[in-house]
């Protein structure tokens, strides 16, 4: 069987679900939590490997909010956002939606324009250094309650960065039901921001329902669970909303007891626009060309065919008509150079 792993490397890709603190890689996680010696996360890049291995959704959630913790100034923020664009552009991740919690680093004490002006300084120096474009989803921190969502949207709205393009929600989903959300997603709709909260990843397909109509979700963070329902998968499919999935992410949280077992097949055969991510990648010992991988294995796909992925992602994406038609295009004379060696 051909190794596709050198392919893989090379291929100019986009990812639409991963997230900004959950990107953080040991490198630079050991060089935060020495920065901020106080914090219980190792400032030994091998020993993080113990730390980030997880019982549980719940045990995920208490490590993360422990790296969340380590991002305390706004000079913590800027590089945080660089290095993660760094280790992106070794991947030949050409675009990113990078889902951002502003109310997590707010609430901790740094004010909001510095941070603001944090994650755009680094978005124009990741541009122009590492050919690496970036756009924000500022997501509302699910477990937190309404006082964020409140706050999320206000931080959205009002303070609106030049790089935010979409909405979003996170964290648990059990005992957060989405139709409470709905008045800051509103908010946020009218002013033009994209509507793509998680949905679907510990709970059934209601909560993708709900999502889409309560939400106006245009993309469903995870929607592991749509498969359990076919007419779900056959309105995700005709409007084109696509699913944002995360493999190796799944497995880790227990979302899906085994990687042969994830829905994905499912998804794919329903004729739904899948795209391939990797939420928190050095959490979980992953990055997206490992899942691109993992994807390839799933789902019985060789160099075309994980082409069609790639190109899946930009047309999921909010990037503009333009800079799709650059990147679709890289992708194609990318693999037809490849394939024609």
């Amino acid at each position: 069987m051909t190794d596709l792993h050198p392919f893989i490397a090379g291929l100019p890709k986009a990812e639409l679900h991963v997230h900004h603190v959950g990107s953080a890689s040991p490198r630079i996680v050991a060089e935060l939590a020495s920065r901020h010696p106080d914090s219980k996360v190792p400032t030994d890049p091998e020993a993080l490997a113990d730390y980030f291995t997880f019982t549980d959704f719940a045990h995920f959630v208490e490590v993360y909010l422990s790296v969340v913790d380590l991002v305390r100034t706004p000079e913590d923020v800027r590089t945080l956002t660089f290095e993660v664009a760094r280790d992106m552009a070794r991947q030949n991740i050409r675009y990113a939606e990078l889902t951002i919690t502003p109310y997590s680093s707010t609430r901790r004490g740094i004010d909001e324009k510095a941070f603001m002006e944090a994650i755009e300084d680094a978005r124009r120096a990741a541009e122009s250094q590492l050919g690496v474009i970036l756009r924000w989803c500022f997501d509302i921190p699910g477990e937190a309650g309404l006082e964020a969502a409140a706050e999320t949207a206000r931080l959205a709205v009002d303070l609106r960065p030049e790089g935010l393009v979409s909405f979003g929600l996170g964290g648990p989903e059990i005992g957060v039901p989405r139709p409470q959300f709905k008045p800051y997603f509103d908010q946020a709709r009218a002013a033009g921001l994209h509507s793509v909260p998680h949905a679907g990843e510990t709970t059934g397909p209601q909560t993708i329902w709900d999502s889409i109509r309560e939400l106006g979700a245009e993309r469903i963070g995870h929607g592991t669970s749509a498969t359990q329902d076919p007419e779900l998968l056959a309105y995700l499919a005709e409007h084109r909303i696509a699913l944002e999935v995360c493999p190796t992410s799944n497995i880790a949280t227990r979302a899906v007891s085994d990687l042969d077992l994830h829905p994905v097949k499912e998804m794919v055969a329903a004729g739904v626009l899948v795209t391939i991510n990797s939420d928190d990648p050095p959490m979980f010992g992953s990055d997206l060309n490992n899942e691109y991988a993992v994807a390839a294995r799933l789902l019985g796909l060789d160099e075309r065919g994980l082409a069609r992925l790639a190109k899946n992602a930009v047309e999921a994406s909010f990037l503009d008509e333009a800079g799709k038609a650059k990147l679709n295009t890289e992708i194609d004379t990318y693999t037809s150079q490849w394939l024609a060696r």
